[in-house]
């Protein structure tokens, strides 16, 4: 409880307040009272859009990087496991603090400095001042690899995007980096894909050519693609209204696609994909572009 109320991020649980009960019918109970999050499910998360996915490890990196120069310290977490975190609205928070530590590992040389995990092990350096360098933020972004990026950043990435994403791996899961690179990396990978900077060249004519219907919707005609933010349609987020083209070209069902005016946490536009136009409906806030056959 005190380390909640003490470090404050946006990928800390907030601490809303917390009561003392002593009484005979409760005798030293203490009860906190936090924001509510729902449990980090692995398997759901793994099926979910790329988009998603890299939003909880650069969430994960960004909390790694305060723990790592907090006021209180550079803090490790002992219990460093899926379950010790929590989503609130698409955001990774860590919920369970007990096993934080600010302890500084001793040494007299670097084979005191030994940090070890079940698939391998490391030996860091032994500062003049006979501590063991970034022990705690090296055991966090290990552990961050271990069970997230690993899973998490390369599957489904947009293709000239993996290259540095396959880097980010490598470097965390190797320790080359420490917490500070990793970020910069990861908010490069954020700025790139924001901004559409991804693309091959954004300038290019799309495969295609399209009819817009203004304010409308088609109602049917879905099929599945995957990974897409709807269980039954082919609902994919896109940077542009060239991209969405270009994915509508290259899936053989697509024959239209709807513009939502919905955007994801990136800012980018939610674009339903449809194997036809045959029922179309009013919508004054969608777009519904057909493909034009030769």
């Amino acid at each position: 409880m005190i380390l909640l109320q003490r470090l404050q991020h946006p990928n800390i649980l907030q601490l809303y307040g917390y009561c003392y009960q002593d009484s005979n019918d409760i005798s030293d109970t203490l009860t906190t009272i936090t924001e509510l999050g729902s449990p980090l499910e692995m398997i759901q998360l793994l099926q979910s859009p790329w988009e998603d996915r890299f939003r909880i490890c650069l969430s994960l990196v960004r909390l790694l990087h305060y723990l790592a120069h907090s006021p209180l310290g550079s803090i490790t977490l002992l219990d460093f496991r899926p379950r010790q975190f929590v989503v609130v609205d698409g955001e990774l928070k860590v919920t369970d603090l007990d096993d934080a530590s600010m302890e500084e590992t001793p040494c007299f040389s670097h084979s005191d400095c030994f940090l070890e995990f079940p698939a391998r092990n490391f030996t860091l350096q032994c500062s003049v001042e006979g501590k063991c360098q970034n022990m705690n933020e090296k055991r966090n972004l290990y552990n961050a690899y271990r069970f997230f990026f690993t899973y998490l950043l390369p599957h489904s990435a947009p293709s000239s995007l993996r290259p540095l994403l396959d880097t980010i791996v490598n470097a965390t899961g190797e320790l080359r980096w420490g917490v500070d690179e990793a970020l910069v990396q990861l908010e490069k990978v954020f700025y790139l894909y924001r901004n559409g900077l991804y693309l091959p060249n954004i300038t290019d004519t799309p495969k295609g050519e399209y009819r817009e219907v203004a304010h409308t919707v088609v109602a049917e005609e879905d099929y599945r693609c995957w990974p897409s933010y709807h269980h039954s349609g082919c609902l994919l987020s896109v940077f542009d209204l060239n991209e969405a083209k270009d994915v509508c070209s290259s899936h053989s069902q697509c024959q239209a696609f709807v513009w939502t005016n919905q955007t994801t946490w990136t800012g980018r536009q939610l674009v339903f994909f449809k194997t036809g136009s045959r029922t179309l409906v009013s919508d004054p806030d969608k777009t519904t572009y057909v493909k034009l056959t030769d």
